[in-house]
């Protein structure tokens, strides 16, 4: 990564696919688990935002940054607006940060990592568990899925 804003960019081809990828789900289907442990298909979207919530404050924070975890929505228009409001929240986070934060190194669970690899790891993290997400919606009967990265 050269810059943050190539990061963001990356990042939001990703992300912006998550909102699309929401746009045929049911609020019945939010509860749905593919397997009795498994994440419900809701907490698995808040997962996948509060975990680069989390990432991002943690560079931005020089240490560990455990994020808030929001109350599970009740209906899909609630989870959409979770989603699109966290997007904005972590892209305004990342957008504060600077070469200096980028580069110091963190502490993360055992592992000193400069900040610009964290937010990889966190890219990352995110784009694994959007991959499940796929799963998860065609499980419970979405057909119509757009392409894993979006072009803007």
């Amino acid at each position: 990564m050269t810059n943050i804003n190539e990061f963001i960019a990356g990042w939001k081809s990703h992300r912006n696919v998550l909102h699309d990828m929401l746009t045929d789900v049911t609020t019945e289907q939010l509860s749905y688990k593919p397997w009795e442990k498994g994440m419900s298909l809701a907490g698995l979207v808040l997962h996948i935002t509060g975990a680069m919530d989390m990432f991002a404050k943690t560079v931005q924070n020089g240490v560990y940054t455990p994020g808030a975890k929001p109350a599970m929505p009740a209906t899909i228009e609630e989870l959409k607006s979770v989603v699109a409001t966290a997007t904005e929240q972590t892209e305004a986070v990342l957008r504060s940060l600077t070469p200096e934060q980028l580069a110091a190194p963190i502490d993360f669970f055992g592992n000193s990592l400069p900040g610009v690899v964290l937010l990889q790891n966190a890219k990352d993290h995110e784009i694994h568990h959007k991959g499940q997400l796929f799963v998860y919606l065609r499980l419970v009967g979405v057909e119509k899925l757009p392409f894993f990265v979006s072009k803007g």
